[in-house]
């Protein structure tokens, strides 16, 4: 365990380097190459975290000022991503899920039932945490591994499902992404916007960054839509002017660097992909598979971030309107780029329909990580989780919210 626990603590600019080096190799490509995409590949992802810290450190306080301006006065406190990692790995499931990951993963691989070699370790926290509330409900650490492996194994598959729709519309060749946040919200999406196709009127609106540039120009550009977003949001959580037009740059800074983050990344990316073809080609008769990566690769693109940054203020709007509802949204309101970023090739681009499909799986989400605060606050104590100063009832969006998680605990709570 204490193996396990030493290669979370380097973390992923250290890891999925030295990862994509040694694949990248036995894939038969040159040792000096390789190192060379497994260090280029590290740098693309500290500077997507260093983008993405941009964000969240400007959204989280703007979100809290929106939420005390509404007066929201709800019980059950959105302790954010982070806390629910925390305590996904420090619950008894989390000791066990890279080995249970790992090895569901390679028999998957072995049977020809997932082309994803799922890289990406540390995001394997989503299937602790949904060990873990299964944990809680039954008091079955079996039930809980057992949990886990079905939620690993089902995102592999809709990684696979959407490989091509995300390499195409993300311009990510050989990559699919198997997040288990992500990835949970493609079968809703999908019929969603099946729906939205065959309602008169509504399926003529195009909204994509392609279509609002040209309509609009420079106004239309995605660095301008940022800068007047995040003005929006100042105003919303009633900043003043300098702290307005800070968030406002900030927003378009992000909308700017976070597809140049990619674009590096990719550069480490495209040698290990070529290996990859290469390899399956001489091997398995032209047989492909998928490098799994963090859902962060996809964030940037125009679309989904324009998409996160409206659903801010919509996701307060409706924590506070939706009968049932006792979560108040904080610490994930700036994950909700993850929560979009494969809805957004799903709906093509157009960040109306995006929107749309974004508030209706919010709305259920809120009353999802409601109905399982219990369980997460247990599955909390249980992992002796520091509670925030006046909180007794927590929750998240990431992963409390999540579908997937909440159907695989009712399935289990039957068999508990």
């Amino acid at each position: 365990m204490s193996i396990i626990k030493f290669i979370l603590d380097l973390g992923a600019v250290v890891m999925l380097p030295i990862i994509i080096f040694v694949l990248a190799v036995i894939l038969g490509e040159k040792p000096g190459k390789a190192f060379r995409a497994g260090l280029t590949i590290g740098i693309g992802f500290i500077g997507i975290n260093l983008v993405i810290g941009l964000l969240s450190n400007n959204l989280g306080p703007a979100a809290k000022a929106m939420v005390e301006n509404m007066g929201i006065k709800l019980d059950v406190i959105d302790v954010g991503w982070p806390a629910a990692a925390a305590i996904a790995f420090a619950s008894k499931v989390g000791a066990f899920v890279i080995p249970i990951g790992l090895l569901v993963n390679i028999i998957m691989l072995a049977t020809r039932t997932t082309k994803t070699v799922n890289v990406d370790l540390w995001n394997y926290w989503h299937f602790a945490f949904t060990g873990a509330l299964v944990t809680a409900a039954t008091g079955s650490l079996t039930l809980g591994m057992i949990a886990a492996a079905i939620n690993c194994a089902i995102v592999l598959k809709l990684g696979d499902w959407t490989a091509r729709m995300v390499q195409e519309f993300y311009g990510l060749p050989g990559v699919s992404l198997p997040h288990g946040f992500s990835a949970a919200y493609v079968p809703i999406a999908i019929p969603l916007n099946k729906l939205i196709d065959n309602i008169p009127g509504i399926n003529k609106i195009e909204a994509d960054p392609e279509q609002i540039s040209k309509k609009f120009g420079v106004f239309g550009e995605p660095v301008v839509v940022g800068l007047v977003l995040g003005i929006i949001l100042g105003l919303l959580a009633k900043y003043d002017a300098k702290a307005t037009l800070n968030l406002g740059m900030s927003m378009a800074g992000v909308m700017f660097l976070m597809p140049r983050m990619v674009k590096i990344l990719m550069e480490g990316l495209m040698p290990v992909s070529e290996a990859a073809k290469d390899f399956m080609q001489k091997r398995f008769a032209g047989q492909e598979f998928y490098i799994g990566l963090d859902s962060a690769v996809a964030i940037g693109h125009p679309a989904a971030i324009a998409t996160a940054l409206i659903l801010v203020p919509v996701t307060i709007f409706l924590a506070l309107i939706i009968p049932g509802n006792r979560v108040l949204p904080f610490g994930d309101l700036a994950t909700i780029p993850f929560m979009v970023a494969m809805v957004a090739p799903i709906c093509r681009g157009n960040v109306f329909r995006s929107v749309i499909i974004g508030a209706i799986v919010i709305a259920v989400g809120l009353l999802i990580a409601t109905n399982v605060s219990p369980l997460h606050t247990q599955a909390a104590i249980d992992a002796a989780f520091k509670f925030p100063e006046g909180a007794t009832n927590i929750s998240s969006i990431c992963d409390g919210a999540n579908p997937l998680t909440w159907i695989l605990l009712k399935i289990m709570q039957i068999f508990g």
